[in-house]
């Protein structure tokens, strides 16, 4: 069934500043009654950092390929476009998942990127292209090669995107836990957000599956997005809370590629989901 169409808000907070001051991490205990809790620390990366980040998430969606800049999977009712694989819904079509394409060229336009012409109409921002095929026989179109230039030169200011788009949803992610758990989920996120690796893990798969708060976001009542996988994880003693991230996600994606009536989830997307998770590590150093 289709659901109505859900889009990212354009992010209008600028990063003037990439490096911010990184608050200590505190200790995970279970929240009070009417306890308020505290704010989860700035996430956040320096210049090389972001590099390595979106280098990651780059070669994740794409295999650090131009050609794969504007990409339609198969099974898929829109393309995915840019380093993240953003997803843009053609008009009419409502899509169960979270828009985003919108939302990142609106932001490029702030800061200041030369779009392309055709992309600098008034809302609604509709994909061109009203399916695969027509998508597939425009791959060689000056259009399509314009987007991929465009794409690939702003790609810092992708990362710069899904960096602000993670950082917006922690405490949104916080309060929208069990009151139960607000301060566990606080921990947790800020445990990630003090290592490299646990930012980039937090950017990629907000990117990659989303914040987990659309109900429309849902197979069979059970949802897939970072939410989830918060309220998943079980830390082990001696082991790392990436470790427990990484391990998580993979339960809450093995479980909706269960839930999916599409056979694709299961047969060949979820083996590419579970290598991706397992990037999900700490930076080795030259």
């Amino acid at each position: 069934m289709a659901q109505g169409r859900h889009r990212i808000a354009p992010i209008i907070l600028c990063l003037a500043l990439l490096v911010l001051p990184v608050a200590a991490v505190v200790g995970g205990a279970v929240a009070e009654p009417g306890r308020e809790i505290a704010a989860v620390p700035e996430l956040t990366l320096t210049p090389e950092q972001a590099d390595w980040v979106g280098q990651q998430i780059f070669r994740n969606e794409c295999a650090a390929r131009l050609s794969c800049l504007a990409h339609w999977n198969q099974g898929e009712a829109f393309p995915s476009l840019g380093i993240g694989h953003f997803i843009w819904y053609p008009a009419g079509v409502d899509g169960r998942f979270v828009e985003s394409f919108p939302a990142l060229i609106a932001y490029l336009k702030k800061q200041g990127a030369r779009l392309p012409d055709w992309l600098t109409v008034s809302a609604p921002l509709d994909a061109p292209w009203p399916d695969r095929a027509a998508f597939m026989d425009s791959l060689l179109s000056p259009r399509v090669e314009q987007l991929r230039e465009f794409l690939y030169e702003t790609r810092g200011l992708q990362v710069r995107f899904i960096l602000e788009r993670t950082r917006s949803a922690l405490d949104e992610l916080v309060r929208a836990a069990p009151d139960e758990r607000r301060a566990q989920v606080r921990d947790r996120l800020a445990r990630l957000v003090a290592t490299p690796g646990g930012t980039y893990a937090l950017m990629d798969y907000v990117n990659f599956k989303g914040e987990g708060l659309s109900p429309s976001e849902q197979y069979r009542g059970e949802g897939w997005g970072l939410l989830q996988v918060l309220l998943a994880m079980e830390p082990k003693p001696g082991g790392s809370t990436l470790d427990a991230f990484r391990e998580a996600a993979g339960r809450v994606l093995t479980r909706r590629a269960a839930n999916a009536d599409n056979d694709i989830e299961r047969e060949r997307w979820l083996p590419g989901w579970l290598k991706r998770l397992d990037t999900y590590r700490e930076p080795v150093a030259p």
